[in-house]
């Protein structure tokens, strides 16, 4: 098992993909919607705040707000006032305002459906765009890369880098294109679950014997 260890990261992601989805076959977006304007407003909401809490804020929100207008159709202070709980909520404001109005200037107030039209939109990176993508538009463009996806990919050795744009990139190369929306779900739950950015539990990892971190 040692020597599995120390393969190189082309080598183990077979395996890791293998228990991965032998251990979370139901792995999938965590964020409640049901269009994807409401993915959109629920990833940029998720920002340093976690997805139960977003859940628990959108229930109320999307009942409010249906369209890229109705955010638009409040003062900026009202709608600061929904989403405060998921902190940062002056800035994620102003880019759910952004972005809804360029929704409705240049698209005809649809969510862009492709990487490059998403990245136009105010408060969209990579991870928003990539999480609309795979999720409302059935679209591998890319690998999620969150905390959780950074922080594994690192201990399991894929990435020596830090930048989620350059982990994602070094994953992209490893991980086989159809699996790159699962991917990112399944270790997210694995990182929520086991893999803890404090106190990981090795023991109870199905990827202790391919991680070149593991302590057992």
């Amino acid at each position: 098992m040692k020597k599995a260890k120390r393969l190189a990261p082309e080598k183990r992601i077979g395996e890791i993909l293998k228990r991965l989805k032998k251990a979370y076959p139901d792995a999938k977006c965590s964020l409640h919607y049901s269009n994807p304007l409401e993915l959109l407003i629920a990833t940029i909401l998720s920002a340093q705040c976690t997805d139960e809490r977003v859940n628990k804020v959108t229930k109320t929100l999307f009942q409010k707000y249906r369209q890229p207008a109705d955010y638009l159709a409040v003062v900026e202070e009202e709608l600061q006032n929904d989403v405060r709980t998921t902190g940062f909520f002056r800035n994620k404001t102003r880019s759910i305002r952004g972005a809804c109005q360029k929704i409705l200037d240049e698209f005809k107030g649809n969510v862009p459906a492709t990487m490059d039209e998403l990245l136009t939109l105010p408060g969209v990176a990579r991870k928003t765009a990539n999480v609309v993508m795979g999720n409302a538009y059935n679209t591998a463009s890319g690998v999620v890369v969150d905390t959780h996806v950074g922080r594994i990919a690192q201990r399991l050795k894929l990435t020596r880098q830090t930048v989620p744009e350059k982990i994602e990139n070094d994953l992209m190369k490893l991980v086989p294109k159809k699996d790159w929306v699962k991917f990112s779900h399944m270790v997210i739950l694995h990182g929520r679950a086991v893999c803890k950015a404090i106190k990981p539990d090795c023991p109870g990892c199905v990827l202790s014997s391919v991680c070149p971190s593991s302590t057992v």
